[in-house]
């Protein structure tokens, strides 16, 4: 697995798909989630379409750098939140969701391409909307996808979906896989799958079993704030993609993000949660072949 330095003190692991000479496109993965999660499969079909694909692991995950010397006490950061003691939250994590996106652009530098498309999920797709913000230079067009505008009114997490989603897993293999089956919450109505969900799981905990930089990237997205203002200056090409079955991310927050991007244009997908069934590839790949073409 190639691993390329993107800045002091930081490397990313990542895996390129397609011919270096179509246009580049940037998969940005969300919380917690590793590279491993958009699918070889899914890479390989966007790459038939004539385009470079390029996934990787943030910060903190899978095989890229960990922050190990930064240690989080996710209790204390909690309180420290709710508390309204941001001064106190902002000391214990150490670095921002600017960080994270400047990590996609110092991995494009590394790889030696100037301005490509970002396509990013969840936690990637605030990933992908802050590179485009601080340096629309370097991105052709941008992908928003299942994200939000870190408004907290827009996007709310269904109660039984945010609790999955703060239950720490098991740590053993056996109940690390089997607890995946609980995503199924936040997942397509219609096309949810135990054992795609069971899959990963197992892939993910076999690579790169890390739940110590999970805090980070979570008080990362908390503390980066809202982007509405920033947003609503942004002229990069956009497109903004949301399940219309997603409980963990509401579609408030992909709605919210198409008004505030000028000329952003909106697609809903009927019987999509917060994930990226096969089923529904041909509908994603399409937009995504139209949007960077």
């Amino acid at each position: 697995m190639p691993i390329a330095a993107v800045s002091p003190g930081v490397s990313l692991a990542h895996q390129t798909f397609g011919d270096p000479g179509d246009p580049p496109v940037l998969l940005v993965m969300g919380f917690g989630a590793q590279m491993i999660a958009w699918h070889e499969d899914f890479c390989r079909a966007l790459a038939d379409r004539g385009r470079y694909v390029i996934r990787y692991d943030n910060r903190d995950c899978g095989l890229s750098t960990k922050f190990d010397e930064h240690p989080v006490d996710m209790a204390a950061f909690i309180a420290a939140v709710t508390s309204g003691d941001i001064p106190a939250a902002l000391g214990m994590i150490p670095y921002r969701l600017q960080d994270m996106a400047d990590d996609g652009l110092g991995l494009l530098t590394a790889l030696g391409i100037e301005r490509a498309h970002v396509v990013g999920a969840s936690m990637g797709g605030m990933i992908a909307q802050t590179m485009a913000l601080s340096a629309p230079d370097r991105v052709l067009t941008l992908t928003s996808m299942m994200s939000s505008t870190g408004e907290s009114e827009y996007g709310q997490a269904a109660p039984e979906a945010q609790a999955v989603l703060f239950t720490p897993k098991p740590a053993d293999r056996e109940g690390y896989v089997a607890a995946a089956e609980k995503e199924l919450v936040w997942a397509s109505k219609r096309y949810g799958d135990p054992a795609a969900l069971r899959e990963l799981a197992a892939a993910s905990y076999d690579r790169a079993y890390y739940p110590a930089g999970i805090g980070r990237q979570l008080g990362a997205m908390i503390l980066s704030g809202s982007r509405a203002d920033a947003l609503r200056a942004l002229r990069v090409p956009t497109l903004v993609v949301h399940g219309l079955d997603d409980t963990l991310i509401a579609p408030s927050g992909g709605e919210r993000t198409a008004e505030l991007v000028p000329d952003a244009r909106l697609l809903l997908v009927p019987d999509m949660g917060h994930d990226r069934p096969r089923e529904l590839w041909p509908v994603l790949i399409d937009a995504l072949a139209a949007h960077t073409g």
